[in-house]
């Protein structure tokens, strides 16, 4: 499922994870083939409902991914006290070769796309958010059917 499943699903949640995703560095967690978490920061890239990631085909995020590992991508939070928010999602990541969707993500790198990088779509089975109030602290779930 997509992003476009989320924004059915919640779209104040969806909207609320758009923004702290758009143009930030996030992070992903992967599990490697010993079973072990791994984490790295990533550039998540949401166009047409649809969430990707890029990456160089030798990351070894890339190996966990194409493996099958589940993933989940929490929003950098700006400081201590939680700034704007937290926001993660988790699901399945999935190889896409499609050029025509590099090229929502890149236009101006067709030549790059599986030769410099590699492409995946992140199907959301969960989301949640956090953000942090004076009052009260609020709280959006979404999980899918």
């Amino acid at each position: 499922m997509s992003w476009q499943a989320l924004i059915d699903g919640n779209p104040e949640l969806a909207g609320y994870g758009a923004g702290r995703f758009n143009g930030r560095v996030a992070y992903l967690s992967t599990v490697d083939t010993g079973g072990n978490p791994r984490v790295h920061p990533v550039s998540p890239q949401l166009k047409d409902n649809r969430l990707f990631l890029y990456m160089y085909p030798t990351s070894p995020k890339g190996k966990d991914l194409k493996r099958g590992s589940r993933y989940a991508l929490h929003c950098g939070v700006e400081d201590d006290s939680g700034g704007k928010g937290e926001f993660w999602v988790k699901g399945v990541a999935h190889q896409n070769e499609n050029l025509a969707d590099w090229l929502l993500i890149h236009p101006e790198r067709e030549e790059q796309f599986g030769t410099k990088y590699i492409l995946f779509e992140l199907d959301i089975d969960q989301a949640f958010s956090m953000q942090y109030t004076s009052d009260e602290n609020v709280v959006l779930r979404w999980k899918r059917e």
